[in-house]
């Protein structure tokens, strides 16, 4: 329905000569290995299109945990265990869950959430690592996060091989990273693609699916054997319901968590990494900041990154922008007066990933299938999650 490909991963721009801003910062790990197949397919230099470094949770005044490199779990001990910021028994304590999780297969209870599957952890743990990699990954508080889906992200992070549990930041923005290269690579092989364009119906005759599709060429109804619903899931509903009701129910029932992207821009300053983790609380909205010329494409450019943004939305986004600017103020040293570049909202940026979350199937109806980070999965609403439902779907129609 957009002007431009990419979804949610995507980049706007609002005139000549502003900067090309993502409407949020997608962090990828080694684990998330079809989203990176797929960047290379579409002919994507990794090396030079992201930052790969061991998971590393830098704060404004202090280093916080490192993994070094190395096989996932074995760093993951170590980086654990030389951590020496935390007590001695914190960490042991930490290990000690860990074995539990590991002896247990990395499954718990559906109805667990991240905050419980956690508790009687130290503060200090559960501050400093369970609470941000928790909202990094499902863009949900603990609190009311699942711990199944966590603790399977965790599991593919420690269990993938090497290299797995590592952080990957892009250095091109999000469309040159992923959307431009799909495009060139579709119409290079004659694939059609419409833009602007809204498929109003959906009507199952025999064994084809008619579609009224505005702004399409040839007459505003087309045919298909096969069809996939790569949309929202509010609009998937839609169309589906008068042919699968149940599912269309269950991708209804989904509730949405925001993501707030406020852009700083500070000439000649820098962060003291390419991504700094921040202390969130009632007047400080980011959990993460990123400095964009660290990372090569925004010298001067700062993002910051409020995940779970339900609260802020509600304020709005004038005063988001101003207690981040004063957030950044405190936490960082300027070498001038930061001020608020772009604050960008996207209301519905993944779905709350909570306990016991039954979420639609990849099979609507017969020769009807959905795609999307919100399909039923292991993952959370993350690229890796949207690019599996996506080759999932595809494999399906080619097997009919």
């Amino acid at each position: 329905m957009a002007q431009q490909l990419g979804g949610r991963a995507r980049s706007l721009q609002e005139g000549p000569g502003e900067y090309r801003l993502d409407n949020g910062q997608h962090i990828l790990i080694g684990a998330y290995t079809e989203s990176l197949g797929l960047m290379r397919k579409l002919g994507v230099n990794l090396e030079q299109s992201l930052l790969r470094q061991p998971l590393r949770l830098r704060y404004p005044d202090h280093e916080g945990l490192s993994l070094p490199p190395g096989p996932p779990l074995l760093s993951f001990v170590r980086g654990i265990l030389s951590y020496k910021t935390w007590h001695l028994s914190a960490r042991l304590q930490l290990l000690a869950r860990a074995t539990v999780w590991l002896l247990q297969g990395f499954r718990c209870k559906p109805e667990l959430s991240v905050a419980q599957l956690c508790a009687g952890l130290p503060s200090i743990v559960r501050q400093e690592l369970m609470d941000p990699l928790c909202v990094a990954a499902l863009n949900t508080p603990s609190s009311q996060a699942s711990a199944e889906v966590f603790l399977r992200v965790l599991h593919d992070a420690l269990f993938s091989g090497r290299g797995s549990a590592d952080l990957l930041l892009p250095r091109r923005d999000l469309s040159e990273l992923l959307a431009e290269p799909a495009q060139q690579w579709l119409r290079v092989r004659g694939t059609q693609i419409f833009l602007g364009t809204r498929v109003h119906t959906l009507k199952q005759a025999a064994d084809a699916w008619h579609l009224e599709i505005s702004g399409a060429p040839q007459g505003e109804t087309q045919c298909f054997d096969q069809v996939v619903l790569a949309c929202t899931s509010l609009q998937a509903a839609k169309l589906a319901e008068p042919w699968a009701p149940a599912w269309a129910q269950a991708a209804q029932a989904l509730h949405f968590e925001p993501i707030v992207t406020v852009y700083l821009r500070a000439p000649g300053s820098a962060l003291p990494a390419a991504m700094v983790a921040l202390n969130e609380g009632p007047d400080a909205p980011a959990q993460f900041a990123f400095d964009l010329g660290a990372l090569g494409h925004a010298p001067g450019l700062f993002a910051f990154v409020i995940s779970g943004a339900s609260d802020w939305v509600a304020q709005g986004l004038k005063e988001t922008g101003a207690a981040t600017l004063q957030q950044a103020l405190q936490a960082f040293n300027w070498r001038c007066s930061p001020e608020v570049y772009r604050v960008l909202a996207e209301k519905r940026a993944t779905f709350a990933c909570t306990p016991g979350l039954q979420r639609p199937g990849i099979q609507v109806a017969r020769g009807l299938w959905a795609a999307g980070d919100y399909i039923a999965g292991p993952y959370p609403a993350t690229l890796e999650g949207a690019v599996r439902a996506g080759k999932n779907a595809a494999l399906a129609c080619l097997q009919v």
